[in-house]
């Protein structure tokens, strides 16, 4: 047995990693940041980041230098965010992709892995129903998370994210590739 294959495979279940979890938007973009400890949860801070009501590039601005922010406040050291969905309208697809690659550019910018998940996925590892309404979604992070009260859709939706990488997605490399979603469940 090689040296590398001898340290100690569970050092990584007791350490400590913060989660930062995204909800990108255009108008607004949740944030949701969680530490996970072994099996254990626990909340660090969310909230939303308003965009100004101008022009695109101020916008994008807006998210980037919000989501910095919060990247250097708060330290996260794996970054998890929602794919972006195939909408009727291909304007409004367009948009969210820029809000969505904007939240990829701070998390790389600070050096950060990125993690992305679909609505279902998120939605099937916090509620257990891959089409969950949001209110569900809500009072499922408030209860995992042990919070007093629901968290805004936004931060519920990066909350949950957050939680649905530190429940297994791509956390510690976990092999999902090669997997493929099927009613909303891996398969």
């Amino acid at each position: 047995m090689s040296a590398a294959l001898r340290l100690t495979p569970y050092a990584s279940r007791d350490a400590r990693i913060r989660i930062l979890g995204i909800d990108p938007g255009l108008r607004i973009t949740g944030f949701g940041v969680i530490d996970k400890n072994g099996n254990q949860l626990t909340y660090v801070t969310s909230g939303r980041i308003r965009t100004p009501d101008a022009a695109l590039d101020a916008r994008l601005k807006a998210i980037l230098d919000g989501l910095c922010e919060v990247i250097t406040g708060h330290r996260p050291a794996q970054v998890a965010l929602e794919k972006v969905f195939v909408s009727v309208n291909p304007q409004s697809t367009l948009l969210l992709g820029q809000a969505r690659g904007t939240a990829v550019c701070a998390a790389v910018l600070h050096g950060l892995p990125v993690a992305e998940y679909t609505a279902l996925q998120v939605k099937q590892a916090v509620v257990g129903n891959g089409h969950a309404q949001k209110r569900q979604v809500q009072e499922m992070v408030r209860r995992l998370l042990k919070l007093a009260g629901a968290p805004s859709p936004d931060a519920a939706d990066a909350l949950a994210c957050a939680i649905c990488h530190a429940h297994g997605g791509q956390l510690g490399r976990l092999a999902t590739a090669g997997y493929r979603m099927k009613k909303g469940r891996l398969v």
